[in-house]
Order: C-alpha cells, then structure tokens, then sequence
C-alpha cells in the first residue's frame, strides 16, 4: 500500500505542528523546510482545518497551529480522511467493471482485511508518538 503526496504532506505538517508546542506556524516556513509546493500544502491545510485537527489564525500574524493535543490524534483517521480510498485492487471500486472471478475469489476479502489491519494499526499510534520537539537553529548553537 502507498500512502498518497496529499498524506505525505498532511503527516509532516502535523509532526512539524507537534514540535512547535502551539507557536504559529506560516504554511510557507513548512514548504520550505520539506520542499512542498505551497499551493499544493495551502489544500492539505485547508482539509486540517476542515476536520478540526488545525487552527488556523488570519492575518499579519497569523499561521497554523495543532488544535488539539498530539496525543489526541489519532494517525489512522488522519489517513482516512486524507486518503481518497483503500482500494487495493479493482474489485474494491463498485465503479469498476466486474471482474470475471466475482463470486469465486478470495482475494478481496484477504486484501480487505489486510487494509484493516493497517487501519488499526495506524489507529494505534498518535501524533505524540511520531512528534519530536524542534528546536529553533539558533537555539541550536547556543
């Protein structure tokens, strides 16, 4: 299973997010750091903010921010809700043709609970236990 670039960059704001301790953060300074596209963050943060897991603050000083704690989110349903579908092969998409083996096949229940086991997998871990604390470069050097 791959994760999507949107998850990618969904899951390294929320680790730079974490490692803030609530500071402000500009998507820009987050681009820069990982080598995004900032119009393509500006919609990865637009979904955080729509599922509450970001704040986002307007203005001349405004940026992002966590707006819960790490340890309160849950990476399974941030993958969830970034991710478009789980279909591992194309008998999981009912858009899809139907495949000559229908009804004959194991594969899609195996692959099926495979993707759950990932799920609960992922469920198991929160943002707290992938967030290290970053520290400022000056701060670094002193």
């Amino acid at each position: 299973m791959r994760l999507t670039a949107f998850t990618d960059y969904t899951l390294r704001t929320l680790i730079y997010l974490a490692g803030q301790q609530g500071r402000l953060a500009t998507i820009a300074e987050i681009a820069e750091l990982h080598g995004m596209s900032r119009h393509h963050l500006t919609k990865v943060v637009y979904q955080l903010g729509l599922t509450g897991v970001i704040r986002t603050v307007r203005g001349r000083h405004g940026g992002i921010a966590l707006a819960r704690a790490p340890a309160a989110i849950r990476i399974g349903a941030v993958v969830r809700a970034s991710e478009p579908d789980f279909y591992m092969a194309d008998c999981f998409d009912a858009r899809q043709a139907p495949c000559v083996h229908a009804g004959r096949c194991c594969v899609q229940g195996m692959l099926g609970q495979a993707v759950h086991a990932y799920l609960a997998a992922l469920d198991a871990v929160t943002l707290a236990d992938l967030a290290c604390p970053v520290h400022a470069p000056d701060a670094v050097a002193a």
